[in-house]
């Protein structure tokens, strides 16, 4: 019984000093992960962590159909009239000088259209008012089709 006592003493021995001695990489097998896990200390538990308790939301008093939009009436756009498009080539843009015409696609007396955020919203007609250029809207965009066109 004392040879195996002395054997099973040097197994125990040597599994301190073989953890703590260095590998090399091709050397480390699986089981050496495993190990380190192991004997890895656990993580303290987080102090001062508790369970988190939330109202219940509850429907607003809206009239029916309408909506709560009061949050968002900040929120700056750019509003634009586009009187007509037209594609050029590059050579066509650099001989562009002062007092040339670039006809636009649309005709003369065709609605203006108007985007918000890059969004048709309305058509209209130029008009003049104190020696500014406005629009007098003609034709307003649904609101069905407006959110169609955002899905």
């Amino acid at each position: 019984m004392d040879q195996n006592e002395s054997a099973e003493e040097a197994k125990e021995v040597k599994k301190p000093e073989e953890a703590k001695e260095t590998k090399k990489d091709e050397e480390v097998g699986w089981d050496d992960v495993q190990d380190e896990l192991e004997g890895a200390e656990q993580p303290s538990a987080k102090k001062g962590v508790s369970a988190v308790r939330f109202d219940e939301v509850k429907k607003g008093e809206t009239k029916k159909g309408s909506l709560d939009l009061d949050f968002i009436l900040d929120i700056p756009l750019t509003v634009a009239v586009e009187l007509g498009r037209k594609k050029l080539l590059i050579n066509e843009l650099l001989q562009l000088s002062r007092g040339s015409i670039i006809e636009l696609t649309k005709l003369a007396g065709e609605p203006m259209e108007v985007f918000a955020n890059n969004r048709l919203i309305a058509k209209g007609e130029v008009v003049v008012v104190n020696e500014k250029f406005g629009v007098r809207l003609t034709d307003i965009v649904s609101t069905v089709e407006r959110i169609n066109k955002l899905k």
